[in-house]
């Protein structure tokens, strides 16, 4: 994505991709104004048989938690990687947030 252990979060959105050789994890800024800033991250799995990743979720998280799931995953091993997919169109938004 864009932070790396002990590296300031920054405040301008990025997009980045994180694997683990099985687990694919894509982060996509959603939206991002100065009152809400939310990531879309979804997740795929590696088939050693197709040539992109099977996708199986696609959840929007805050740029915090964001953030904790990136340096967890990081910290798991898995390292970025180079985009795996065309991501899908985005998520609409739900009512009443």
């Amino acid at each position: 994505m864009f932070v790396q252990k002990g590296q300031k979060i920054p405040s301008a959105p990025a997009e980045g991709w994180l694997s683990d050789g099985r687990q694919v994890l894509h982060f996509k800024p959603a939206i991002w104004n100065q009152w809400q800033q939310e990531l879309e991250i979804t997740s795929g799995q590696v088939l050693r048989d197709q040539a992109v990743p099977l996708l199986q979720r696609r959840v929007r998280l805050s740029r915090e938690r964001a953030v904790e799931l990136w340096r967890q995953r990081l910290a798991e091993g898995w390292k970025p990687c180079t985009p795996q997919w065309q991501p899908p169109p985005p998520l609409e938004p739900r009512w009443g947030r």
